[in-house]
């Protein structure tokens, strides 16, 4: 049986394995949900699985549990990066949220001509992409890139990996996925002013860009991510399954 609250460790998870928690995650199990020893969370790390946790220990900084039957296997997303500009803050970790919960493998954050964030802070996005799995249920945690210079990552782009272009000048989404065929995929989605003319001749020129529409609508930079993300999974992705 699935326990109610579920927790991300940085741990081996395998039936017999006692799992140490980190101080704020003791004090969210103990203080805030105020579980107790007999208790149970279900964990996950990424690679192993949810594994049901009994509680061993409740401490106010510090906590054991014991990993006592697998409850889901490791479910991977489909081996798909999505790559956005950076925008404000709450909107950015909205987008990175949002990819963890709809299935995808890596998170690459990329600044453009137009970008306005120039930094990320890396590490707090990889933590919303840690809580958005712990609230979907999902067992697997996207990795959360560094900042990337998108000249930079179109300069060694993998031969095998195809990209959705999404260009709002341009119209006619069905068409232009009607060919294309599953496997390694990117989104790219542009900053808030748009691509520059030179990214966005260089990305119409690209061998493996496949250039889409969102629809009539200038959408915001965050629910172009969410469209896009949409479309690629019922086109192409794990939904059409």
């Amino acid at each position: 049986m699935t326990a109610k609250t579920r927790l991300f460790v940085d741990q081996p998870l395998a039936e017999g394995n006692c799992v140490s928690v980190s101080q704020a995650q003791a004090h969210y199990l103990f203080g805030v949900m105020r579980l107790a020893v007999g208790g149970a969370v279900s964990l996950f790390n990424g690679k192993d699985g949810e594994w049901r946790g009994e509680i061993l220990q409740a401490g106010k900084r510090k906590g054991v549990l014991r990993c006592t039957v697998q409850t889901k296997p490791l479910q991977m997303p489909p081996d798909l990066w999505l790559c956005f500009a950076p925008i404000k803050k709450t909107r950015t970790d909205f987008i990175v949220e949002k990819a963890a919960e709809m299935g995808v493998a890596k998170i690459c954050p990329v600044q453009t001509d137009f970008t306005n964030s120039e930094r990320i802070k890396r590490e707090r996005l990889q933590a919303h992409a840690v809580e958005a799995s712990e609230q979907c249920g999902g067992t697997f945690v996207p990795e959360v890139c560094a900042l990337k210079k998108l000249s930079a990552l179109l300069d060694h782009w993998p031969e095998d990996r195809q990209i959705m272009f999404c260009d709002e000048t341009e119209l006619g989404v069905a068409s232009s996925l009607a060919a294309a065929k599953a496997g390694a995929w990117a989104i790219l989605i542009g900053p808030e002013g748009g691509f520059s003319p030179t990214e966005r001749a260089r990305l119409h020129a690209h061998p493996q860009a496949h250039v889409v529409s969102l629809g009539p609508r200038i959408l915001r930079a965050d629910t172009a991510a969410v469209a896009a993300l949409t479309l690629w999974q019922s086109a192409l992705g794990d939904w059409a399954q």
